[in-house]
């Protein structure tokens, strides 16, 4: 999707603010109301954000990306479970190959993690949904860091 000029501007405030609340992008965008900024993001920006677990505004790696280029050295801090903590820590990385649910779940075993399926795979969607893993399609879906460790500042939430 091609973002207009002022789409771009603004996809940039959410990288430089974030996480940011509806109520610091309305000021930024000279906007009457949060549910308008919530609508722009819906609209306009969709694929390019997320609301992290206090439901603040964050950009996806590809967002950032796209906005600071392919070199920057920008870190993007998320906040996640202890539990997403440990599936960041055992699951591929970007170049390797992916992982299932039950392979990510069996390394997650392996390093002293023991969970249940249902909570590896909730664990991974969440991680789908900030754009810090990938998913893949094949006969069952598999997974995948989506942006190198090291580019990564994870906070915990209280789970």
């Amino acid at each position: 999707m091609t973002l207009s000029e002022e789409a771009r501007e603004r996809l940039a405030d959410v990288v430089e603010l974030q996480p940011t609340k509806n109520s610091e992008l309305q000021e930024r965008w000279d906007m009457d109301s949060g549910s308008e900024v919530h609508q722009y993001l819906e609209s306009e920006l969709k694929e390019h954000y997320y609301r992290d677990d206090n439901s603040l505004i964050c950009a996806t790696p590809e967002a950032t990306t796209l906005i600071d280029g392919a070199d920057s050295d920008r870190v993007q801090t998320v906040t996640v479970t202890p539990l997403q903590q440990a599936v960041v820590d055992v699951i591929a990385g970007p170049d390797e190959e992916s992982q299932s649910v039950v392979s990510v779940l069996h390394a997650l075993r392996d390093a002293g993690e023991d969970r249940e399926t249902d909570e590896v795979r909730s664990a991974l969607r969440s991680l789908a949904d900030k754009g810090i893993v990938e998913t893949i399609q094949k006969t069952v879906p598999t997974f995948r860091l989506a942006v190198a460790r090291d580019e990564l500042d994870i906070e915990l939430a209280e789970e």
